[in-house]
């Protein structure tokens, strides 16, 4: 009979051992790289549009009216900081190459 709060490993839990299980991984890794690289990029874009919906008032354009704003404000207010740098900052022909 085993306990709760005991650790015991599954088959589905243990690192696979060995060259093919490392070059599976490997492999697998260097297909997957770019897909996950493009999904991070299109939900910070997807996160931008959605904060400058929100609060674009703070910036100057007001999108939607001031109660939904308010309405979806405790969701959002951690990232209003961060948000606000990210928009405001100057952009050169660099930052397209990210």
């Amino acid at each position: 009979m085993s306990e709760i709060g005991e650790n015991t490993p599954n088959k589905e839990e243990e690192e696979p051992k060995g060259i093919r299980a490392s070059v599976k991984r490997l492999v697998y890794g260097a297909a997957m790289h770019g897909m996950s690289r493009q999904a991070l990029k299109s939900r910070m874009y997807f996160e931008h549009m959605f904060m400058l919906i929100t609060l674009g008032d703070l910036m100057g354009i007001p999108i939607l009216p001031p109660y939904y704003s308010l309405r979806i404000l405790p969701y959002v207010v951690p990232q209003i900081k961060t948000w606000k740098r990210r928009m405001l900052k100057e952009r050169d022909l660099t930052d397209a190459f990210y």
